[in-house]
């Protein structure tokens, strides 16, 4: 199966550079042609433009910032559609939205997956990051072996848009985690504990989880850099947050992780790495929430395994 993957950024770059890792015959595209090139030094082909790489492949993956980039490029690679032809939307976006464009590239004979990733970009350089894939069976048996080549574990999770839906909840928690993270060491900090021994209190206990054994690792070394920028968590919770809207779920928390962000969007950009929260409290409390012994990038020491579909649980 010839793929094209759109969208070389943080992610998608890591994801392409499994399947190319992996012998699959790629062609790439982005806006940045410095990343296009990266990867076809490495084996990929330039893939042109959206239209040609749909033209030419049998699947299109797209991975990019925003609905609005996704949506443009679908656009362009419409004309192209046909029967046999697969859209596979790896992007975090709008459930809605993506049930749009499917409706679009259903509508030429083509078939269309909603399949964003779960467990960090370390995770994604190895092949060993989580997938949701949304999407009728038959198309979901078709775009498995492609997927297991950039993912450890894969879960059907039903209709296209289903997956669109859990990603945004996974990152909502995600992001309510680093914030009681921020809290919780900067309060240990004030009470005088050892913050290398609270990591490990933490990691050992109940209170533990993936964004502590990763996220505060960066926090305490003082890299502060997970390859997750501030912009792109605003879209993830404000889009959990349009979920229980329409649902007319009155949330609590939600509203107030959407204000938390915004400050800190205007301390230290937009674009800034969404673990550059904890400075919020090292300025209101004058602490350097800092340890030694911590590593300045996350690197995934998981050998690299071909994935598998995972089997939802089922009441008997």
């Amino acid at each position: 199966m010839k793929i094209g993957f759109i969208g070389l950024g943080n992610v998608g770059g890591k994801l392409s550079g499994s399947l190319l890792r992996n012998g699959v015959d790629l062609s790439v595209h982005d806006l940045d042609a410095g990343l296009v090139q990266a990867m076809v030094d490495k084996g990929a082909r330039d893939g042109g433009s959206p239209s040609q790489m749909m033209r030419e492949c049998d699947a299109v993956i797209t991975c990019l910032p925003s609905p609005a980039a996704s949506a443009a490029v679908v656009e362009q690679m419409l004309p192209e559609v046909k029967e046999g032809k697969i859209w596979l939307e790896m992007s975090t976006t709008d459930a809605s939205e993506i049930k749009r464009l499917a409706g679009l590239v259903h509508a030429r004979g083509g078939a269309a997956v909603d399949c964003p990733v779960s467990g960090g970009c370390h995770r994604a350089d190895t092949g060993n990051i989580s997938i949701y894939a949304g999407c009728d069976r038959a198309t979901f048996d078709r775009v498995l072996p492609v997927l297991t080549h950039m993912g450890r574990r894969i879960l059907h999770v039903g209709e296209l848009g289903n997956a669109s839906v859990l990603k945004v909840m996974t990152n909502y928690l995600a992001t309510a985690n680093l914030l009681t993270l921020c809290e919780a060491l900067t309060v240990m900090k004030a009470q005088g504990m050892d913050l290398g021994m609270t990591y490990e209190a933490i990691a050992m206990s109940s209170g533990t989880s993936f964004v502590h054994e990763t996220e505060s690792q960066l926090i305490l070394s003082g890299s502060r850099d997970v390859n997750f920028t501030m912009d792109l968590i605003q879209k993830d919770i404000g889009l959990f947050q349009k979920l229980a809207d329409d649902a007319a779920v009155p949330l609590e928390i939600s509203p107030l992780m959407i204000a938390m962000m915004t400050d800190g969007q205007d301390r230290y950009g937009v674009r800034a790495q969404s673990d550059r929260m904890i400075e919020r409290l090292e300025e209101a409390t004058g602490l350097q929430i800092l340890a030694d012994g911590f590593p300045m990038e996350l690197v995934d020491d998981e050998p690299e395994e071909r994935g598998y579909e995972v089997k939802p649980r089922r009441l008997m």
